[in-house]
């Protein structure tokens, strides 16, 4: 009985990365595809043979009738064609055997692949106007607002919204990267600069996973990697670094950790201005443990729902 492979591959990898198994099968046997592609070219070069048709169940019935054939299936892998020759053979067995394998498959993180494909098209002539509009500095309010809106699903626990609110994150990194790759040719960069940059920091500041450091607690590896940030930073300071558009508490709490970290004695202002009795107050949070900025942040929210009861007369 003939034997029909449904052959499904990654789009996302290189048309010639195919298992063994799968070049076996694409050289021994006829090779049909709907439409010629890089996979068709490829499976050529290697000398196999390989007829365009139409993607129908009969007419791929009709080429297995005489030999066994590979369909080349598509970037979607053809779920409706392969459903409906699975009913047909289930109805009619004596016609052919369906067999279906992978020759290729997304790797882990192969999605963003089609994320940094779909914002360039976006970004290019043709695409979405606003975007091509934007710049770096008009950005930037949204970047901080995607990231509050993960933040308050972090708080919700919400993590379906979460995985939503990360997504409108990577947007704003994906086209930052996608506005960056038309920079005069001497400040130009990508999203795969920026990948790399990432990727040998976490390598860099992580020598007690990659290096063989030993460490024995995860106080130590906190100070390794502070001694690390401050040797690739080149700072005068501890200070320095610090993001400056965070709001006020978190900005005060970072400087005081900082201070910590770097073993500084550095008296609080004594003063009764509001600002000197909020720094004292962020500094005793941070010495009971506490997050003053999440601690007032919940103490924010506690009164709007107050507000609200009292709109509603309760």
């Amino acid at each position: 009985m003939p034997r029909i492979l449904l052959l499904v591959t990654s789009p996302r990898l290189p048309a010639g990365l195919l298992t063994a198994e799968a070049w076996d099968a694409v050289r021994a046997r006829p090779v049909l595809a709907a439409a010629e592609s890089a996979l068709t070219d490829a499976v050529r070069t290697a000398g196999g043979a390989v007829t365009i048709v139409e993607p129908r169940v009969d007419a791929l019935l009709e080429h297995a009738r005489d030999s066994d054939i590979v369909w080349l299936a598509g970037p979607t892998g053809d779920p409706d064609l392969a459903r409906e020759l699975g009913v047909r053979l289930a109805r009619q067995p004596g016609l052919a055997e369906l067999e279906v394998t992978y020759g290729s498959w997304d790797p882990a993180g192969a999605r963003l692949l089609d994320a940094v494909a779909v914002m360039d098209r976006l970004y290019s002539p043709g695409g979405d106007p606003w975007k091509r509009a934007q710049t770096h500095q008009s950005l930037a309010q949204f970047l901080l607002e995607e990231a509050y809106e993960a933040y308050d699903a972090i708080e919700a626990e919400d993590l379906a919204g979460l995985r939503e609110e990360l997504g409108d994150v990577l947007l704003q990194v994906v086209l930052h990267a996608r506005l960056a790759e038309d920079l005069p040719e001497d400040r130009r960069w990508s999203v795969d600069d920026v990948a790399a940059g990432l990727v040998e920091k976490m390598i860099r500041r992580n020598p007690h996973v990659f290096a063989g450091t030993e460490v024995g607690s995860v106080d130590e590896i906190i100070a390794n990697w502070e001694q690390i940030k401050k040797a690739e930073k080149s700072r005068d300071s501890a200070m320095d670094g610090v993001a400056l558009a965070q709001p006020a508490l978190a900005l005060a709490a970072k400087f005081l950790q900082r201070a910590e970290r770097a073993g500084l004695e550095v008296s609080l202002p004594a003063g009764d201005d509001l600002g000197s009795r909020l720094l004292r107050l962020v500094a005793a949070a941070r010495a009971a443990g506490e997050d003053p900025e999440a601690e007032l942040r919940a103490a924010a929210l506690r009164f709007a729902d107050a507000a609200r009861a009292a709109e509603r007369g309760q």
